[in-house]
């Protein structure tokens, strides 16, 4: 069920998979410069499905809505994954992300992180304090942490406004160190290229990622699981596929809508 619990959650979580076991050894180097470009905007929500065939198993949200935490104008940003259907009888899954993103600084101000998997049963909240480089868990206390660093959720959208774009060379590794679950958490994907590929709202031009995977564990090689972001403005999460023994899972964009530019990456 593990495996089940890490593809549902993909859209919140696409890159917690993608960690090695490298972790507080790592040397991170924080993600400047920045671009000026927003990609998203308040009132944003993308819809995802995750498929096995044609067999339904889950579903996902990633929603933004302006807001002010300790007197900063933030994006609050909610993620959301559940089972449905026969799924979600055998192993009822309800997780929930939550980031309050700095909108100037692009930087969390705070992460939840609500976890109900079967009987299992997780919550935390992390405060993040950039003037002295240290994070606040309401589970374990204070910590020294880096740099720039992110929670998972504000990782993609930070990628989304200054990552993803036509600088990258294939092949290039994006690297972010987050804080998740009491822990530096070093997140890499690889640039694999442009790709045209075929939705229900048409062809869309895609960036292609191939998060960097522990081989050995869920994946077999690198290559067995790919992401695709709109190569327009809005960056948006298009689809993410797993090449697992079982059999291939895909999460699919099924409705969008708040999206801060047109919706251009159509290819007629």
């Amino acid at each position: 069920m593990k495996t089940l619990i890490l593809i549902i959650t993909s859209l919140l979580i696409t890159l917690n998979i993608s960690a090695s076991d490298e972790k507080k050894d790592t040397v991170f180097i924080p993600p400047y410069p920045l671009t000026d470009h927003q990609a998203y905007q308040g009132g944003e929500k993308l819809v995802f499905t995750l498929n096995y065939g044609f067999v339904t198993g889950g579903r996902a949200t990633l929603t933004v809505t302006d807001s002010v935490i300790n007197n900063t104008k933030v994006h609050h940003v909610v993620g959301r994954g559940v089972t449905v259907g026969l799924a979600d009888v055998l192993y009822k899954i309800r997780d929930r992300y939550e980031s309050f993103i700095d909108i100037d600084t692009n930087e969390p101000v705070k992460a939840i992180r609500s976890i109900r998997e079967g009987r299992y049963r997780y919550y935390n909240e992390v405060e993040y304090n950039r003037d002295s480089s240290q994070v606040i868990s309401k589970k374990s206390g204070v910590h020294n942490v880096q740099e720039g660093i992110l929670d998972i959720l504000s990782a993609f959208y930070f990628a989304r406004n200054h990552k993803f774009n036509d600088n990258l060379k294939v092949g290039e590794v994006i690297e972010f160190m987050t804080y998740f679950s009491d822990e530096n958490f070093p997140l890499r994907i690889r640039y694999r290229g442009t790709e045209v590929i075929k939705t229900r709202f048409g062809k869309i031009e895609c960036y292609k990622f191939s998060p960097v995977t522990e081989v050995g564990r869920a994946f077999k090689t690198e290559d067995d699981m790919h992401v695709w972001i709109t190569r327009d403005k809005n960056r948006v999460p298009m689809k993410v596929r797993f090449d697992l023994a079982v059999g291939s899972f895909t999460c699919n964009l099924e409705e969008f809508k708040g999206l801060k530019h047109p919706f251009s990456s159509i290819r007629r």
